[in-house]
């Protein structure tokens, strides 16, 4: 698979993941909407629109803007996305996969299970693979269909919001020693620093 690509056809997404991507930042916000009324793709709470037709909303968006407004996108997404409390910075990188799973579904069906924490596959995940508080480093591996730099966005975001008050700066940057979504992987790493 690479970026774009649904790992299965009957994945959706909710509406207010696609109201939070059209709501994200007012600049563009026009154009968002054009594109998300091209692929009939609602952006409302409640509904559910099939993931391929969302990717090609992504895909179009990308070729217009680029991968720094991607990144940029991914940063504001968190404004308005829905995410479980979060107390801390390992908390707030491990909620980025609950966030997901709760709003994507396959064949109907929520792809988490709340009451056992659950995590069925069929739609990918964002699985944060180590945490070190001592030495200030994480690994995520985010496997999914959306594309790197916003997912970059995402987990940038959320480290800046939650890195520990001492923590001065921080870094996200993908692996490129592993094969990554832009070359056809399922997948892509993330090393994360503070």
């Amino acid at each position: 698979m690479a970026q774009f690509i649904a790992f299965n056809p009957d994945v959706e997404v909710d509406g207010a993941t696609v109201f939070a991507f059209l709501d994200a930042m007012k600049r563009g916000k026009e154009n968002r909407q054009a594109i998300l009324d091209k692929h009939n793709i609602i952006a409302k709470d409640g509904e559910w629109n099939n993931q391929e037709k969302w990717l090609q909303v992504f895909k179009e968006f990308a070729q217009e803007v680029g991968d720094m407004n991607l990144l940029l996108m991914g940063m504001a997404l968190i404004e308005n996305a829905k995410f479980p409390p979060m107390n801390n910075l390992q908390e707030a990188l491990l909620s980025i996969n609950i966030a997901y799973h709760s709003s994507h579904r396959l064949h109907g069906q929520i792809m988490f299970d709340p009451k056992t924490g659950t995590m069925l596959d069929g739609i990918g995940h964002y699985q944060l693979v180590s945490f070190d508080s001592k030495a200030r480093k994480a690994i995520m591996n985010c496997r999914n269909p959306y594309p790197s730099k916003f997912d970059e966005g995402i987990i940038t975001e959320i480290v800046r919001r939650f890195k520990p008050a001492d923590a001065i700066r921080h870094e996200v940057k993908i692996d490129i020693t592993k094969e990554r979504r832009t070359q056809g992987a399922d997948s892509c790493i993330f090393l994360i620093s503070w």
